[in-house]
C-alpha cells in the first residue's frame, strides 16, 4: 500500500500492515499515537521523532521502533517511508521505548516488496512468508545510539526542547541555571538526576544529533563549524565516538566555492 492513511486499514485482520508514504521536505506529523506498534523506516532523508521522554534522530536507511499507544511527533526531512503497523500481541519482544535500529540489506528489500501488498494480503504463500520474515529481521536488528533523554520536569524540559530547536555551542551551565532560578551546582545535580548526563555533555550530544540532518546538504567542514567544533577532525572524532560511525557516512556535497 502506498500513501494510504492507517485509519483506513487499521481494522484489517493482519498482524503486519505495510504502508509506504512520500512526504514533502520539512513535513511535520504532529502529536499523535497508534493502536499498533510502528516500525518507521526512512528509505531516504532524516526523521526526528519526539516523545514526552526524549528525541530520536533517524539517519537515512535506518528505522525507529515506536511502541503501541506512544504519543509522538515526527519531522520529515526529505523522507520516503516504509512503515509497518504491527499488532502488539504479535511482537511481545518490541521495546518499551522508542529505539533507533540498523536495517539490514535483506530487510530493506523485504520492505520494498511488502509495501506493494494489498491490506488483506494472503497469509498463505509468499506474502505471508515475507511478513513473517520481516518480523524476524526486525527482532534481529541492532539498536543505535541516536537518542537524547528529555527531563520529566517541565522547566528543564522547556530548556532542552528550546536547545534542540536551536543548538548553541556558547550556552553555559550558569546561563541555564539562571533561567530556572537555581544555583549552578544544584541545577547540574538535578539535571544529571533526570537525564543521566551533565548539562554540558547533554548539549554536546544534542549538537551532534542536530548535525545528522545538516550533513545531507552540507560538507563535514561546514557542519563541524556550525556544531561549535574547532576543526573537522575534532568534530569527526566526537561524532564517531558518540554514534559509532563517522559523519562522512551521512555527508552531502563538498564545500561550495
Amino acid at each position: 500500500m502506498r500513501n494510504i492513511p492507517l485509519d483506513q486499514v487499521d481494522h484489517v485482520e493482519r498482524a503486519v500492515l505495510p504502508i509506504g508514504t512520500d512526504y514533502p521536505p520539512g513535513h511535520l506529523l504532529d502529536w499523535h499515537e497508534h493502536r499498533r506498534a510502528q516500525f518507521l523506516y526512512g528509505a531516504t532523508g532524516v526523521m526526528v521523532v519526539d516523545t514526552a521522554d526524549g528525541t530520536w534522530t533517524v539517519p537515512p536507511e535506518r528505522a525507529v521502533l515506536i511502541p503501541a499507544a506512544t504519543r509522538h511527533r515526527v519531522r520529515m526531512l526529505g523522507v520516503s517511508t516504509r512503515s509497518l503497523y504491527v499488532e502488539p500481541d504479535a511482537v511481545p519482544w518490541w521495546p518499551a521505548v522508542c529505539t533507533v535500529v540498523d536495517v539490514s540489506p535483506l530487510l530493506r528489500e523485504l520492505l520494498a516488496v511488502a509495501v506493494g501488498f494489498e491490506a488483506g494480503y494472503s497469509l498463505a504463500g509468499r506474502e505471508g512468508a515475507v511478513a513473517t520474515l520481516i518480523l524476524h529481521e526486525i527482532n534481529a536488528g541492532s539498536p543505535l545510539p541516536f537518542h537524547l533523554r528529555v527531563p520529566a520536569s517541565a522547566d528543564l524540559a522547556r530548556l532542552c526542547r528550546a536547545y534542540l530547536a536551536a543548538p548553541d555551542a556558547g550556552a553555559t551551565n550558569a546561563a541555564w541555571a539562571a533561567r530556572v532560578a537555581m544555583s549552578e551546582r544544584a541545577f547540574t545535580r538535578r539535571f544529571r538526576a533526570e537525564t543521566g548526563d551533565s548539562p554540558a555533555v547533554w548539549r554536546g550530544r544534542a549538537r551532534l544529533l542536530a548535525a545528522v540532518p545538516l550533513l545531507r546538504e552540507r560538507s563535514v567542514t561546514e557542519v563541524s563549524g556550525r556544531a561549535g567544533y574547532a576543526s573537522p577532525a575534532a568534530f569527526t572524532a566526537a561524532f564517531t565516538r558518540s554514534f559509532g560511525t563517522p559523519p562522512s557516512r551521512f555527508a552531502g556535497p563538498a564545500p561550495r566555492a
